[in-house]
């Protein structure tokens, strides 16, 4: 069967997976004098279409960058998604033969993936849950689309998608826990914590305890002050710019009620004369 939409007409090449909710095929774009290859959820059941939909158009979150085609067929829905070649992020991490800042890398490429997927976060909580994420040759890593909407949970929101996400990152880090590496100890901290709730939260921290690891600069430890203390300068800038409106604002009314620079005079004037004597003699 070809699947055909207004700009790809698609034709499965090879079956992924096939489900009581949705099926996932490797579809060949017949539109394509290249023949690119993409991944195709067919979803066949109509409550979950209803779901799918609502999540791509209200979540905050709508896949543009990753959403390649979106379209029915019949009482279909057809989700188009980029294909590549499959390398499974632990079937090819090889974090004993790795320094712990090229492990430290992979981390913040896996975090990067999850942020710039822009998919809805139950969408990308069953990716994640699925081993979804893989590991290219040059160490990027990004996001397979094979997926079994039967699981999905409308209610899952960034911070169960985190959570998996630090979990990976741990794994990843494992191998190098007898190095006393910082970021491992903070990630493990935190995860039995359940501190973390948004993604920045946590590229945050695998950044910053990733420093030690690169050349440290006074201009890099001003910026990294500057982060860490971001919302009491601006607290600060606020009162400061309070103050000085009002003492702007205080200058322009004593001017416009009394007249000239009636409000410096009445300021500065006491103090030239004191009792009976004058302080310009």
């Amino acid at each position: 069967m070809i699947y055909e939409s207004a700009k790809m007409r698609l034709l499965p090449v090879a079956t992924k997976s096939m489900g009581e909710v949705n099926d996932c095929y490797i579809c060949r774009d017949l539109s394509s004098s290249g023949g690119i290859l993409y991944t195709t959820i067919v979803i066949h059941q109509h409550e979950v279409v209803r779901k799918v939909l609502e999540l791509f158009r209200f979540s905050g979150r709508s896949g543009e960058q990753t959403v390649v085609d979106s379209f029915s067929v019949g009482e279909k829905h057809i989700l188009v998604f980029p294909y590549h070649k499959e390398r499974p992020l632990f079937d090819f991490y090889e974090g004993d033969s790795l320094s712990l800042s090229q492990c430290e890398d992979i981390c913040i490429s896996t975090i990067l993936a999850c942020i710039t997927s822009d998919l809805p976060y139950p969408i990308l909580y069953l990716l994640l849950s699925n081993g979804m994420l893989n590991l290219s040759s040059d160490g990027s890593v990004f996001l397979g689309y094979e997926m079994d909407l039967r699981e999905l949970d409308v209610n899952i929101s960034e911070k169960e998608c985190t959570d998996v996400c630090a979990r990976t990152l741990l794994l990843l880090l494992q191998p190098k826990s007898g190095q006393k590496a910082t970021s491992y100890y903070l990630l493990e901290k935190k995860v039995a914590n359940g501190s973390y709730h948004r993604f920045t939260d946590l590229y945050r921290d695998i950044t910053i305890a990733a420093v030690t690891h690169k050349k440290i600069t006074p201009w890099f430890l001003f910026k990294l002050w500057i982060k860490r203390n971001q919302d009491t300068i601006i607290g600060i800038l606020f009162w400061i710019s309070l103050i000085l409106g009002v003492f702007a604002l205080s200058i322009i009314l004593s001017r416009f009620l009394l007249g000239g620079n009636s409000w410096l005079r009445l300021l500065f004037n006491t103090f030239k004369k004191i009792g009976t004597e004058s302080l310009l003699q």
